[in-house]
C-alpha cells in the first residue's frame, strides 16, 4: 500500500486549526515538524535536551504539516478510513459531505485548497500548500522514526517508540507506541491534556470506555495506570488493527479494541468515558454519554479547538455534565466533567 503525503508550509497560528482541517477530511496521519515547538523545549532550563546556536537557527519559523491519506487502486481516499463500514456508522457528522469518496489527486488538491482558503480568512496560512507525493509504507514509517523520540506526556507517564529504550524510574508509567498507520502519538496538544487528566482521573479498578483509540494510546495508559476492564472503539478498521498491535506491545491484550461508535458500545456503568475526538463530535454525542456512564462517572474529552469551545460547553451543559477541569495547550482544550 502506498499513500498521498501533501505537504504544507504555515505559521505556528495556523498550524493547529490546519491539523484539524486534514483530521476532518479523513487524513491518516498528520505529521507536524514546529520549530517554535523545539526552541521552547531547548530553551526549557528543565530539559535534557541541547542544540547549538547554528542548529536552532536552521529550523526558521515555518511550520511543516504533511497529511497521508491512503491510495487506493490509484485514487485517494477521503472520508471514513474503512469504506466496508461507511453503510453502518453514521460519518456525516465527523467528515460533512466527503462521505467515503475516493477521488483522484487533483481533486483532493482542489478540496484541500478550498479548505486552506477557508482557514486564511480569519489566519494567516503562511505559503499553504506546498507539494504533495506518494510515499510507500516502509518510507512512511521512516519519516514517522525520524522525528519521534521518547517524551513526557504527564507527571507520570512516559510514551517511548517501541524501537527506542527508555531508563524509567520506579515511578514511571512507560507506554510502549509503534504509531503505524494511526493518528495518536501523543504528540499532539489534543492527546497529551487527555493524558494529564487521565493521570489523575483513572483509579485502581476501574472501567473504562476509550472512543476514537487511534492508536490504542489512551487505553494503554489508562490500563497501565491501573484500570479494570478497557474497551478501545474506533470507526477506522485499519486503527484498531494498529491498536491492538499496541496493546499486545504493552502486554495488555485484555483490552477490547473493536470497530464501532458509541451507538454500537452495547455495554455501559462506565467509571470514566474518553473520547479524544473532534468538537462538532463530541458535541453531538454528549446527549448520549450520561446512559453509558456509572452514577458518578466522568466524561473526559479532547480534540475541542478554543474557536468551538462555546459550542461544546453548552452540548455538555444541555447534557447535564458540569467542567470540573480544564486542561489547555496552545489552541485546544480538554475537559473533565462530572453529572451536575
Amino acid at each position: 500500500m502506498r499513500w498521498a503525503e501533501f505537504t504544507i508550509i504555515t505559521t505556528e497560528d495556523a498550524s493547529d486549526a490546519i491539523s484539524e482541517m486534514l483530521a476532518q477530511i479523513g487524513a491518516d496521519g498528520i505529521a507536524v515538524t514546529d520549530p517554535w515547538e523545539i526552541k521552547r523545549i531547548i530553551d526549557d532550563p528543565n530539559s535534557l535536551s541541547y542544540a547549538d546556536g547554528g542548529f536552532v537557527n536552521s529550523l526558521g519559523e515555518d511550520v511543516t504539516v504533511r497529511a497521508y491519506f491512503a491510495e487506493l487502486d490509484g485514487l485517494v481516499r477521503l472520508g471514513p478510513k474503512a469504506e466496508e463500514y461507511v453503510d453502518e456508522f453514521d460519518t456525516t457528522a465527523i467528515y460533512g459531505n466527503i462521505t467515503g469518496s475516493r477521488v483522484t489527486v487533483e481533486e483532493a488538491l482542489t478540496i484541500l485548497k478550498e479548505q486552506l482558503d477557508k482557514i486564511a480568512q480569519f489566519l494567516d496560512i503562511g505559503k499553504g500548500f506546498d507539494s504533495w507525493k506518494y510515499v510507500e509504507d516502509q518510507d512512511w514509517e521512516n519519516e514517522w522514526k525520524k522525528d519521534y523520540k521518547a517524551f513526557r506526556i504527564s507527571d507520570r507517564v512516559v510514551i517511548c517508540p517501541s524501537w527506542e529504550k527508555y531508563d524509567a524510574s520506579s515511578s514511571d508509567v512507560v507506554v510502549s507506541l509503534d504509531p503505524g498507520s494511526a493518528f495518536g502519538t501523543g504528540t499532539h496538544e489534543t492527546t497529551s491534556t487527555c493524558a494529564k487528566l487521565l493521570d489523575t482521573a483513572v483509579a485502581t479498578g476501574q472501567k473504562i470506555l476509550d472512543l476514537g483509540t487511534g492508536s490504542g494510546i489512551l487505553a494503554i495508559i489508562c490500563k497501565k495506570l491501573g484500570a479494570g476492564a478497557v474497551d478501545a472503539v474506533d470507526i477506522d478498521k485499519l486503527a484498531i488493527d494498529v491498536a491492538v498491535e499496541n496493546c499486545a506491545l504493552n502486554d495488555c491484550p485484555d483490552i477490547n479494541c473493536y470497530v464501532g461508535e458509541l451507538k454500537d458500545v452495547k455495554d455501559s456503568g462506565y467509571d470514566i468515558i474518553v473520547a479524544n475526538i473532534i468538537a462538532d463530535v463530541i458535541a453531538a454525542i454528549a446527549a448520549d454519554i450520561p446512559a453509558k456512564l456509572a452514577p458518578d462517572g466522568k466524561f473526559i474529552c479532547s480534540g475541542i479547538i478554543n474557536t468551538k469551545k462555546d459550542r461544546v460547553e453548552k452540548a455538555l451543559a444541555d447534557a447535564g455534565f458540569s467542567i470540573v477541569r480544564v486542561e489547555e495547550k496552545n489552541d485546544w482544550m480538554a475537559y473533565e466533567c462530572v453529572m451536575a
